[in-house]
């Protein structure tokens, strides 16, 4: 057998600069948000800086590993389940992450803190706080939700017509998909902005703009998520075979909506 023949199925990638090249970058916004925040000149440079180098990174490292797949045929069926389950390992992750922010609301919602006095309590907590107004769940919220449950059908009807070769309706699905994420965000956006009360406003506020606020990230990265897909998919880089990108956006999008679903009905409705 040649030196460069493999014995195995494993895909052993080359050497590439990225994970060093990430590490830097992300150095570099750390510094760069620390001198920031301590209103240092050279903050403005550097955090600015940092998240440029992070966003070339992402771009290059994926692009590579998107050539290992369409151009180097390096994604075989074990390559492929060790992605899936790599991807499954990551949404597990921020299944945790989410986690804490609802342990934090529950915890504050079951056992609300009252007015302390010394080691007595003078006067017991209510929740929400007597002095916050809260959104009504039965309008925005609602339409919010709306958005998220009908964005999940559609790229439910992308990835049905990928399987079947359907590549007009797969396009028209993701694009659909990707214009219902940004209307989303839209909405929250408006939505903050006529919050009746702010970050630093008490123990409400701060629960409920940490745990709707990573998941309004979440909605943004899963959109341009499923945006260069979209692209992707114009230039004809999927298949019915070759899809994994997709698959994984198409994941990471539904985590996306039940958090929300489990955001409503906690947050908006039951935490009132």
């Amino acid at each position: 057998m040649a030196d460069h023949e493999k014995s195995h199925p494993y895909h052993l990638v080359n050497p590439s600069p990225w994970p060093i090249m990430g590490a830097i970058s992300l150095l570099t916004t750390a510094i760069g948000a620390i001198l920031f925040l301590h209103k240092y000149m050279l903050g403005k440079f550097l955090l600015p800086l940092g998240f440029l180098m992070i966003f070339y990174v992402m771009f290059a490292w994926w692009r590579d590993v998107v050539k290992e797949a369409a151009i180097d045929k390096a994604h075989n069926n074990v390559v492929k389940n060790g992605l899936r389950i790599g991807m499954a390992l990551f949404i597990l992750s921020e299944v945790m992450f989410f986690f804490g922010f609802f342990f934090s609301f529950f915890h504050s919602v079951i056992a609300t803190p009252g007015i302390l006095e010394g080691v007595w309590v003078v006067k017991e907590g209510v929740w929400p706080p007597a002095d916050i107004k809260t959104f009504d769940p039965w309008h925005l919220p609602l339409f919010n939700t709306l958005i998220l449950l009908l964005s999940g059908t559609t790229v439910t009807w992308a990835h049905y017509s990928l399987l079947e070769n359907n590549r007009k309706d797969f396009i028209q699905g993701l694009g659909i998909t990707v214009l219902l994420g940004m209307f989303f965000t839209l909405c929250q956006a408006f939505e903050y902005m006529h919050a009746p009360f702010t970050f630093n406003g008490g123990n409400y506020p701060s629960n409920f703009f940490m745990a709707t606020g990573f998941h309004g990230a979440h909605v943004i990265i899963g959109t341009i998520f499923l945006a260069v897909c979209w692209f992707r998919a114009r230039k004809g880089q999927m298949d019915s075979e070759n899809h994994l990108g997709f698959e994984f956006a198409a994941w990471y999008w539904h985590f996306v909506d039940v958090v929300w679903l489990f955001l409503f009905v906690f947050v908006y409705v039951w935490g009132r």
